[in-house]
């Protein structure tokens, strides 16, 4: 199992009142989303807040340790879900059942960290901390697969698609809501959970001949 890289230390925010250190990263998640990380600077995340250059540094040391905090926002929650669902036997549920409310709960990560989610789907691997992040990527991966494996075995699930394969789709399927999934629109995220999970796990069932 690849370990987890260690979570920055975070820094106490000392900056203006209505300017906390999670105004500051909220920010700056929608400045990297709309200009792109290496288009944004410090300058213009003071420039969005209202504040002076030197203020920001008040509440972060770099523009990388916002990217980073910003992918964990993005990584922690889910990874805690994976974890949970790969334990030998957790909490006497079968591996199928474990799948599906991994599916489900992923699409609830993903709606209340969609800003988030959405800079972390565009990393390429440019610094240390887009490499440490997308490793994380492909240790959900892997464990989705581990777990679709189980599922396979049970005979719950078809065979004839290849474990990694599936993960992949699985995950694809909750990633893609970032491009157009809207808190205020038609569907909430209770319907997109279950929509999803029921297409997916439709068509991943076992049918006999």
């Amino acid at each position: 199992m690849t370990t987890q890289p260690a979570e920055p230390s975070p820094r106490r925010g000392r900056g203006r009142p209505g300017h906390d250190q999670a105004a500051v990263l909220r920010a700056a998640v929608e400045l990297f989303n709309r200009k792109g990380y290496d288009a944004t600077s410090m300058g213009d995340l003071a420039k969005e807040l209202g504040l002076t250059k030197p203020a920001i540094y008040h509440h972060v040391t770099s523009k990388e340790q916002l990217l980073g905090q910003a992918l964990d926002d993005a990584l922690d929650e889910l990874t805690a879900v994976v974890t949970e669902a790969s334990r030998d036997g957790a909490g006497g549920t079968s591996a199928y059942g474990r799948l599906r409310e991994v599916l489900r709960r992923s699409v609830e990560v993903l709606v209340a960290h969609q800003s988030s989610v959405t800079l972390l789907l565009r990393v390429r691997g440019n610094s240390e901390v887009e490499l440490a992040a997308l490793e994380r990527r492909r240790w959900l991966d892997d464990r989705l697969a581990a777990l679709v494996t189980e599922a396979i075995a049970e005979g719950a699930l078809r065979d004839d698609v290849p474990a990694t394969l599936v993960s992949r789709l699985l995950f694809g399927m909750v990633n893609s809501l970032v491009e157009w999934y809207r808190p205020d629109g038609a569907y909430d995220r209770a319907m997109v959970a279950d929509a999803i999970t029921a297409i997916a796990f439709d068509g991943l069932a076992k049918h006999e001949a």
